[in-house]
């Protein structure tokens, strides 16, 4: 009986193990761990000299055609020890620019996340709208989105957008539109793409409610391949 019993205990606590490490790497909720095989074998589609990162586009991969939310998006970049990428450089926004010109794509996601979460209201942040922007990728703060970054020589947020057919004005990005039309918690543009002339405006920078499905570019992350590196110390990334 109490082998019975000690055999039990082991079929359940994997299962929930099983249970647990599932919810982690497909939950649409919960964020994702890197996995030793998919970063071994992670696309490696681009390269900035500079950094030594790599960066991989959904559209020019198995990936083509498919479209998914902001957190999934993310999800799918973790597993190869990378993130959506984030645009701290210029040089980076270029890049993605070409590639969305290239591949004629729509709109793709990136890791630009607004801080409206619990701990986010510090002096610093406010207003959030322009204060409160952030790079979940690498956690580097975005620059006030009504300014030009230091060493940009423009300002990648978008000068107008869905708002500005409603008033004589335009309204600059980012703007939460979806919000301010139907308010709930869903519709918060709180997710950061950058979108191919929706509004006669080119490539430019947009907030978007993060439920929306686009394609995404993943970039390498430092601290992902520093983790799988220390607990696969043979594997090769």
């Amino acid at each position: 009986m109490t082998m019975i019993l000690k055999t039990w205990s082991s079929v359940i606590l994997c299962i929930l193990i099983a249970v647990t490490e599932a919810k982690v790497r497909t939950s649409g909720r919960l964020i994702a761990r890197p996995r030793a095989e998919k970063c071994k074998n992670r696309p490696k589609h681009y390269m900035d000299k500079r950094t030594g990162h790599y960066y991989f586009f959904s559209g020019k991969s198995q990936y083509r055609g498919y479209k998914t939310g902001w957190l999934d998006a993310r999800n799918i970049c973790r597993e190869m020890c990378m993130d959506l990428v984030s645009l701290e450089t210029e040089e980076e926004n270029i890049m993605l620019e070409a590639i969305i010109r290239k591949y004629k794509v729509r709109d793709v996601w990136t890791s630009g996340r607004l801080c409206n979460f619990h701990g986010c209201e510090a002096p610093h942040l406010q207003p959030k709208n322009i204060n409160g922007w952030f790079w979940s990728g690498s956690g580097v703060s975005i620059p006030p989105t009504n300014q030009t970054a230091p060493g940009w020589k423009e300002n990648p947020w978008s000068h107008t957008g869905f708002l500005s057919q409603f008033v004589s004005n335009e309204v600059p990005q980012p703007d939460n539109a979806e919000y301010l039309l139907q308010k709930s918690g869903v519709t918060v543009e709180a997710c950061l793409a950058v979108q191919n002339n929706w509004y006669g405006d080119g490539i430019e920078w947009h907030d978007t409610a993060c439920y929306r499905a686009k394609q995404f570019m993943c970039e390498d992350s430092d601290k992902m391949i520093k983790f799988m590196k220390n607990r696969h110390p043979n594997l090769t990334i």
